[in-house]
């Protein structure tokens, strides 16, 4: 899995596939991608990873509110 930084950065209208909260994960799946906010990126980050073949991550962001 890499993380990628050159990635398009995540804006306020990208939503989480789960709850609907502004995403900051985005993670790359053979089959597309799935957006999700700090949260639940972190929570199914695990069950994610064996899948995963990029990981974008601008929970960093948070910080600079």
């Amino acid at each position: 899995m890499e993380d990628l930084k050159e990635t398009t950065k995540l804006v306020a209208a990208d939503r989480c596939d789960v709850c609907g909260a502004q995403a900051y994960i985005r993670v790359g799946l053979e089959s597309g991608d799935l957006l999700f906010c700090a949260h639940h990126g972190n929570a199914n980050k695990s069950k994610l990873e064996p899948i995963t073949i990029s990981w974008h991550d601008q929970s960093e962001d948070l910080s600079k509110r």
